[in-house]
């Protein structure tokens, strides 16, 4: 048995479908635009296979890892506020120590690359930076994730956990600075070159 619809769905449906196929007679409406396209970055031997963050992607990695180490700590300290407890309470040393290691050891979902006018670019939490394309293509998983949290641990064992620490406390910004500034840092302007001395 066939029923018939609802007087109010059938005006719906056909107004519905009258405004988009509008859409596409209007000039500047849907019609009218180039369609969008994107496509994968293609991946170089280095990106696909090697345990470690290729070189041009260091400086990313420096950043989303400052951003993670910042944003454990900030909700570790946030916790720790209440109304009674006034200004700004420091975590002990055992606290950040552990959420320190915690932040190396997370999944580091949300990362991968994508090819920004033909840049290859690690993208995620914390990595907006300029105009975002309209549409674009981000290859995750695979070595990102891995490769994200040994960088984290590197960075851990260069600078210590107090060092860090005291680096957050002053702001973000700081411990970017730390972390991926100064002339051998991920973000300089120069890559950093061993200069070789004869005897």
């Amino acid at each position: 048995m066939l029923t018939e619809p609802a007087p109010q769905t059938m005006r719906l449906t056909l107004t519905l479908t009258l405004l988009l196929l509008g859409a596409w007679g209007i000039p500047g409406g849907l019609g009218d635009r180039p369609p969008l396209t994107a496509t994968a970055p293609q991946l170089d031997d280095e990106e696909k296979y090697s345990a470690h963050m290729p070189a041009h992607l260091r400086c990313d990695a420096c950043r989303a890892v400052a951003y993670q180490m910042w944003q454990h700590l900030a909700k570790a300290e946030a916790k720790l506020h209440t109304r009674d407890s006034g200004g700004q309470q420091e975590l002990s040393e055992s606290v950040y120590t552990d959420i320190l290691d915690r932040s190396c050891s997370q999944a580091w979902q949300g990362y991968g690359v994508r090819e920004v006018n033909q840049v290859k670019r690690l993208t995620g939490p914390g990595l907006s930076k300029g105009p975002e394309p309209n549409i674009s293509v981000m290859i995750t998983g695979g070595p990102w994730p891995t490769r994200l949290s040994m960088t984290c641990l590197h960075y851990l064992g260069e600078f210590g956990e107090d060092q860090i620490y005291k680096a957050h406390q002053q702001g973000r910004e700081a411990l970017e600075a730390l972390l991926c500034g100064g002339p051998q840092g991920a973000c300089s302007e120069e890559a950093p070159v061993t200069k070789k001395t004869e005897l």
